[in-house]
């Protein structure tokens, strides 16, 4: 190289840095799996405000399955800066994007999509917040040999896979996945911070409920009946169906029973609220209508479907939460709210996040008499003890918040330099 042609190269140099400078790093986030159920909705949310907080500098597209019924609308209000793509977008994303980045779920949702990514770009892709389990997608038997392993393969292929409860990441493991990150990642629904407080306000005012002094309660069945919901377009289950029916009294009476031991213990109301569509209809019928009058006289039953935003105001202002659900429960202490989880065998390994957290005393499971005959007197004492109750569950907050903060680096280490 002579001297002129030497000079002219290293006085390009700013320029060339300048133009790198101006490309920003780009990300898919692939999410957004049903509208029907506010815990589906969060984890879109919770993924989009970790990387707003911790990867500023990041271009995010949310490549979504389902944004209908209002959620579109919240997403774009709370999240001006991102690209919500869908048809012939999505084949540009992939062409100009670095990283995928698969949100978290119940298992790995899109796991068709990831692979098609993979295969199209060869850009690397990450598995963030979700459960893996042997259950087929029917949750009635198990999946088969050859799912199971088409699974593995993509956690394989996988730059870091975040399994939001310990006994996923044990399987994995068990089953030969050897991703070179695999750890205990929170699911993403922690760190929603929606609001809608005028809404929420609204409502409680409207029904008496003042801050601090209620409690939540949120019920379901042990498969939710998705055919009772036009939209879904669902056949009827008769197996399922009746596993319901046997089992929603077993499953139901322990709230009641915590219901009456709050209202007359305590000074406190409670709300029943759903998290998926079909759950009002189970607070009237296994809770509400059940209760003695008394008890009932300060109770109040929310009797339609409220988006995740609403829903966190009213979380937020309430003195805590229990029921058989797992996403509430998650948005509480995401906001620093106690929250107690009732589960069963027929529910997935997700609610063991709640052993994985240091909330092990806030976690029952129904198959065990014991377990069901201290879920009362559970409720009763988070109820009684506020300041110690949201002293743990700030505790619970701080620990996954600082395992978000950690992965969150992770997935910026696998974006250009």
């Amino acid at each position: 190289m002579n001297r002129r042609h030497f000079i002219r190269s290293v006085a390009s140099l700013p320029l060339i840095s300048a133009i790198a400078a101006e490309k920003p790093k780009r990300l898919i986030l692939r999410s957004s799996w049903q509208t029907v159920n506010i815990g589906d909705i969060a984890h879109t949310p919770g993924v989009l405000a970790l990387l707003e907080k911790h990867l500023p500098e990041v271009e995010v597209r949310l490549w979504p399955s389902k944004v209908d019924n209002g959620v579109e609308e919240m997403l774009r209000a709370r999240f001006p800066k991102v690209k919500i793509i869908s048809g012939d977008e999505v084949k540009a994303a992939f062409a100009e994007c670095d990283f995928l980045l698969h949100g978290s779920g119940p298992s790995l949702v899109a796991q068709k999509d990831v692979a098609r990514w993979s295969e199209a770009t060869g850009k690397p892709y990450g598995v963030y917040g979700i459960t893996f389990s042997m259950q087929g997608s029917t949750a009635t038997k198990p999946a088969s040999e050859e799912a199971i392993q088409s699974t593995i393969q993509v956690f394989n292929g996988a730059k870091f896979v975040y399994f939001r409860d310990s006994v996923s990441l044990e399987l994995a493991k068990r089953l030969g996945a050897n991703c070179p990150l695999m750890d205990f990642g929170p699911d993403g629904a922690f760190a929603v911070d929606l609001k809608d407080d005028a809404k929420a306000e609204a409502f409680l005012k409207a029904h008496g409920l003042e801050e601090g002094k209620f409690l939540c309660c949120i019920p379901r069945l042990r498969y939710t009946p998705y055919w009772t919901l036009p939209e879904k377009k669902a056949k009827r289950d008769e197996t399922k169906h009746a596993r319901n029916e046997a089992m929603k009294e077993h499953d139901c009476k322990p709230l009641r029973d915590a219901i009456v031991k709050v209202i007359r213990q305590t000074g406190l109301k409670v709300l029943l609220c759903p998290e998926d569509k079909t759950q009002m209809a189970v607070n009237k019928e296994m809770i509400h209508d059940k209760l003695p009058d008394d008890v009932k006289a300060r109770v109040v039953w929310r009797e339609d479907y409220w988006l995740t935003d609403e829903a966190v105001s009213a979380y937020r202002r309430s003195a805590g939460l229990f029921g058989h659900e797992m996403h509430s429960p998650i948005m509480c202490i995401g906001n620093g709210i106690p929250a107690i989880v009732c589960r069963w065998a027929e529910q997935t390994s997700k609610g063991f996040m709640w052993r994985d957290i240091g909330l092990n005393e806030w976690l029952f499971d129904l198959d065990k008499e014991d377990e069901l005959a201290r879920v009362a007197d559970t409720v009763l004492e988070m109820a009684q003890d506020p300041a110690g109750s949201k002293a743990k569950a700030a505790k619970a907050r701080e620990f996954v918040m600082g395992r978000f903060a950690a992965s969150m680096q992770v997935v910026k280490s696998h974006l250009p330099a």
